[in-house]
């Protein structure tokens, strides 16, 4: 059911707080899901990554994406509207994940086409389930696209 391809999910994580993404891989470690985790600390990085430019050059492309909003340099907003507006990198999904449920940030995430909006947690229990949610969707249930 779902992933087809014996390859691991490739996910990126798009988040300028050591904490946050510190907690983000532990979950995705406690999941039986083959995947391989590429971080990034900010939105201008992330794009550099998906661009395989800067250090980046041997960058390989995420299956999916998971995107804080708020960080320095380039948000996770400007990231979406990148992102989607690229016609080589528009089929990647993006779950954001942030801390933020305002109203306004939910809908201008989604006028900005991401796949899904998901609030982290703030109790630890409830933030691993979360991320092991998103990784077994992303990695047992749905269908990716296949990319060059």
């Amino acid at each position: 059911m779902g992933q087809t391809s014996p390859s691991p999910v490739r996910i990126l994580v798009v988040d300028d707080d050591p904490g946050d993404v510190l907690m983000i891989e532990e979950a995705l470690a406690d999941s039986d899901v083959d995947k391989v985790i590429d971080v990034v600390a900010d939105g201008q990085e992330a794009m550099e990554f998906l661009r395989r430019e800067g250090r980046h050059t041997e960058a390989q492309r995420p299956d999916v994406i998971l995107l804080d909003l708020n960080m320095p340099r380039m948000d996770g907003r400007q990231v979406l509207g990148e992102v989607k507006g690229d016609e080589s990198l528009r089929t990647i999904p993006i779950v954001v994940l942030t801390t933020s449920n305002a109203d306004t940030d939910v809908v201008s995430s989604y006028t900005l086409q991401a796949n899904a909006y998901v609030t982290k947690p703030i109790d630890l229990d409830d933030f691993n389930d979360v991320v092991r949610r998103i990784d077994e969707f992303f990695g047992r249930v749905v269908v990716l696209p296949k990319h060059p």
